[in-house]
């Protein structure tokens, strides 16, 4: 019995080579979340505890003014930042955004940025009374803000029930940020067919970096270029895909935003390097392995979520 009831095990160096993107090996997702904490509820994260070791309760005025300063300061400050550099990004939104924050959402559509789902606000499908009722709202949201179906998901706090992929898939969901099991896309098993686990990151993910280890300012700069020269000798047998996990209440504040405008320069230097959304990055796995999941096939069996 594999302990993975989705993803069959390989080591990545028995990978089959893969043809890179556009001839660029080096595929930078940038993913930017963006979400909607509500007023009246706890937090799902803070940077500063209650006073006096009270346990922090509604209304929790610091923490929820350090996710709205994201929202209306943080927000446009990288969007500016990537738009001047003519860069992609993956807007993985509740999509409860759309109307709370309309003006924001707009502004996301207009610069082109891919619609990823990411729950309706900012509560893990483990908590949540009807999974498929809140998957299927929030799918139907963000296709009517974006113009077109939405292909790709990562659920709140990377949050699933036992069921989540399989509904997933059945409502049109192609490709699935959840999994971080690998630097490059992998098949993994529904119920309904196979579908494809996108990479995702905690390394360089600006949550851990700062929420949670509390980094110096240019953390992510410096984890970049480690991971770089890492990359640099695998490069040579298959494409790696690089993730940089963003949240507007902590990339976006002015410290921090300063070096990872030279993260980006950093990326936009090399002649290896190719800036992809979900879907781009999954299309390209789909088309480059060309085996449409057949290595699921009997995997998994006993497996009944």
């Amino acid at each position: 019995m594999h302990p993975n009831p989705r993803i069959p095990y390989r080591l990545a160096t028995d990978r089959p080579r893969l043809a890179p993107l556009n001839g660029k090996p080096l595929m930078v997702h940038l993913a930017m979340n963006i979400e909607y904490w509500p007023f009246d509820r706890p937090m799902p994260r803070g940077i500063i505890p209650a006073p006096h070791g009270a346990a922090p309760s509604p209304p929790d005025v610091p923490n929820y003014g350090w996710v709205e300063y994201g929202m209306r300061a943080g927000m446009p400050r990288i969007m500016a930042m990537l738009a001047e550099r003519g860069l992609p990004c993956s807007a993985f939104m509740n999509a409860q955004v759309c109307d709370v924050y309309p003006a924001l959402a707009d502004a996301v559509v207009a610069a082109g940025w891919e619609l990823v789902g990411h729950g309706w606000f900012q509560q893990s499908l483990k908590q949540v009374d009807d999974e498929a009722a809140v998957i299927r709202r929030s799918l139907s949201r963000l296709a009517q803000a974006g113009g077109t179906p939405v292909r790709a998901w990562l659920g709140p706090g990377l949050g699933e029930t036992e069921a989540t992929p399989d509904i997933l898939k059945a409502e049109g969901v192609e490709f699935l940020h959840d999994w971080v099991v690998d630097d490059l896309p992998v098949w993994m098993r529904t119920r309904h067919g196979p579908m494809v686990a996108l990479p995702y990151t905690f390394e360089l993910n600006d949550v851990p970096i700062w929420a949670i280890q509390q980094s110096s300012s240019d953390e992510m700069l410096k984890r970049l270029k480690a991971t770089l020269a890492v990359f640099e000798r695998e490069l040579e047998q298959n494409p790696r895909v690089l993730t940089l996990a963003l949240h507007p209440h902590i990339i976006g504040v002015p410290h921090i935003a300063h070096y990872f405008a030279q993260a980006l320069d950093l990326l936009l230097q090399r002649d290896d390097t190719v800036f992809v959304t979900s879907s781009v990055l999954g299309d390209w796995f789909v088309a480059a392995d060309g085996t449409g999941g057949a290595e699921l096939a009997g995997f998994g069996e006993g497996f009944a979520p």
